[in-house]
């Protein structure tokens, strides 16, 4: 995909124009957030065993003082949003995130990992300067 923005421009008489490519599947972003699909899917696992139901609870993220770099992320399960809360929806899951922590997560992608060594979420946050070592820990 071009990176490069003409304004105004036009092609040339004659010249035919290339349909754009399609891009490979990415993780579902809705207004500064991702999501990948695993994430989601796992999200869908927890929820039905605490007994959310996805029409009216969801994964609410946040960000919170302290940690090893002096920030740390939260998340959990709430049953329903708060006032001034972002409401996102990824197929059907809804991601709840408070106007506060938005600032830090905005960009963010929320993945999960599944290997020998490690099992839980990553938090893949272009605003952190530097983390811990749990993973849970940041700094921006």
């Amino acid at each position: 995909m071009s990176n490069i923005v003409t304004i105004g421009s036009q092609p040339a008489p004659g010249t035919a124009v290339m349909p754009p490519k399609a891009e490979p599947a990415a993780p579902q972003a809705a207004q500064g957030l991702q999501v990948t699909e695993k994430a989601i899917k796992r999200i869908r696992v927890a929820m039905a065993k605490e007994g959310i139901a996805p029409a009216e609870g969801g994964l609410r993220l946040g960000v919170m003082g302290g940690g090893c770099s002096g920030l740390s992320y939260s998340i959990k399960f709430d049953t329903q949003p708060r006032e001034r809360d972002r409401v996102y929806d990824f197929d059907g899951v809804r991601v709840f995130v408070d106007p506060k922590s938005f600032l830090y997560l905005h960009g963010m992608t929320l993945d999960y990992e599944e290997t020998l060594m490690r099992q839980g979420f990553n938090f893949i946050n272009p605003n952190s300067t530097r983390s811990c070592g749990c993973g849970s820990s940041f700094s921006s």
